[in-house]
């Protein structure tokens, strides 16, 4: 590259030119922004360069030939994705449609705090898995190993429809929990592999939202299910165990065979000029699979601020979402004089909520640039339906504030979206994955117990809590940005000389070049 570092990043306006594999281009720098993700570059003949390496640069102009290599990867990938994350979602939310489907009719004796019980095992299942699914990611396929996991879990829902007592239906919620699991931090793995970074927000964005879509799907097909009544001596709440089991085994055998998992999947038909540009996107990501399992890298994910950051604002902002889904129908029923199916149609704004609230955080988050502000941002408007929930008895106001509250989302999207954007070296980006899950479980764990059966149906001290949840996402947000800004003008004011090689898996602390995104 011509031109030294202290040129190609000084604040005024200046021409440098840049070679790459594509010939050379002319690229004018425009603006500087202490802090901000990367200098801003515009790039006169259209072709790419990389986001991180020599002078941190980030494509602003994708030529024809990427445009159309990311469609593909898109409409290939994210409809598969999209479905295993709605039925996720579905079959794990089974349970809080049951407290209005009969389930408490059929299972002699089963008490609101045995419940409460049945919601948190499905999160000891979720949390038991996670050192074993760290070191399946990084020994075998991901494609396959999640398919074959849902298939699985498909099964455990099935066996779900048949359970007869309380331990049966333990068992039964530890292991769709267990299966559950590994399909999170595969996911998200999946996606730090085939986007750029620039590119993840959305994609993250996308993939939370399929949460909420997979909430009004199960609204509606249980309110089918409500309706139909129980069809053949089956009660209502084993019927929707086993349709949603049966098309998630479906969908766990369309897995291992069609879901894209690495950027030269023979699902892609790459082109010649597709497998070039691909590599260039893998610079980029600095996602390279690497089997062998890096234990310092593990060790200095501990020891980062950062992380704890993250770690306890998924955990604060997980505990009213544990709670909210296990009781969510229950909890509608309570505020006014519902049908069974009139509790369930109205759990499906709360998934409207949630969808709009990651449309809202993600739109905002790429057009300012600013991930952590906006997450601060969601997490507050989360904290008042959280207080409106503490503070008002009944009506429509305390309905507003359900629904209001599932705009944590928004905030939990951006949190997985600062992983991908933030963190590089495989072992490093695998283990605060597993460690963002291990968290997300142990809110989702606690949650539901905050819902004490005495405090029923305003539930004021599980309220307060959540609010405290809320308060510390918002403090880890803007904890996290300082430190991310403070370390980016440090290496803009003293850049490296030579361009990152992506096969050495540096973390983004031993690569000087990795600017982080705020």
């Amino acid at each position: 590259m011509a031109g030294s570092p202290q040129e190609q990043h000084s604040s005024e306006k200046t021409q440098v030119v840049v070679k790459t594999q594509y010939g050379e281009q002319t690229i004018k720098q425009e603006e500087r922004v202490d802090g901000d993700a990367s200098s801003r570059l515009s790039v006169s003949s259209g072709a790419n360069d990389t986001e991180k390496g020599n002078g941190f640069q980030e494509p602003f102009v994708k030529s024809k030939a990427e445009k159309k290599l990311v469609r593909k990867i898109a409409f290939t990938l994210i409809p598969v994705v999209a479905w295993i994350l709605m039925l996720q979602f579905a079959d794990k939310a089974a349970l809080s449609v049951s407290a209005v489907l009969g389930i408490y009719e059929d299972i002699d004796s089963l008490t609101g705090s045995q419940f409460s019980w049945l919601g948190s095992m499905f999160f000891i299942g979720h949390l038991a898995v996670q050192p074993i699914n760290n070191i399946m990611l990084q020994k075998v396929p991901v494609g396959r190993y999640l398919g074959i996991n849902i298939f699985l879990w498909g099964i455990v829902m099935l066996g779900t429809g048949y359970c007869q007592n309380f331990a049966q239906l333990m068992a039964m919620r530890f292991f769709l929990g267990f299966f559950e699991g590994t399909a999170m931090p595969s996911v998200y793995l999946i996606v730090n592999t085939l986007f750029r970074r620039s590119e993840q927000t959305t994609y993250y964005g996308v993939v939370t939202m399929a949460s909420g879509w997979g909430s009004i799907f199960a609204g509606f097909v249980a309110f089918g299910i409500s309706e139909m009544g129980h069809q053949r001596g089956i009660y209502m709440w084993r019927w929707n165990h086993i349709i949603f089991g049966a098309m998630t085994i479906l969908l766990g055998i369309i897995c291992v065979f069609f879901l894209v998992d690495n950027p030269k999947s023979w699902l892609l038909r790459l082109t010649e000029e597709e497998q070039h540009i691909a590599d260039e996107r893998t610079k980029d990501n600095a996602v390279v699979r690497h089997k062998k399992i890096k234990w310092d890298q593990m060790i200095e994910s501990v020891k980062e601020v950062r992380y704890w950051c993250i770690c306890l604002a998924v955990m604060g902002l997980n505990m009213q979402n544990g709670a909210l889904q296990v009781f969510s129908a229950q909890f509608i029923r309570e505020l006014g004089d519902f049908t069974p199916g009139e509790s369930i149609l109205l759990k499906v704004p709360a998934g409207t909520s949630s969808f709009l609230g990651v449309v809202f955080a993600t739109f905002v988050a790429r057009r300012t640039k600013q991930i952590c502000f906006t997450g601060a941002f969601m997490s507050t408007i989360s904290l008042i339906g959280c207080i409106i929930l503490a503070v008002v008895e009944q009506g429509p106001a305390k309905l507003a504030g359900f629904y209001i509250a599932w705009w944590l989302t928004g905030a939990y999207s951006l949190l997985i979206t600062t992983i991908g954007s933030n963190v590089s070296g495989y072992s490093k980006k695998i283990f605060y994955n597993g460690s963002f899950v291990v968290f997300y479980t142990l809110g989702n764990f606690i949650g539901p117990l905050m819902m004490i059966e005495n405090q029923a149906p305003r539930y004021t001290g599980a309220m307060i809590g959540f609010c405290i949840g809320n308060g510390v996402a918002i403090v880890a947000y803007l904890l996290m940005r300082f430190i991310m800004a403070r370390e980016n003008k440090k290496r803009l004011a003293n850049p490296p000389e030579e361009a990152t090689d992506v096969t050495l898996d540096l973390t983004d602390k031993q690569d000087r070049n990795f600017i982080y995104r705020l």
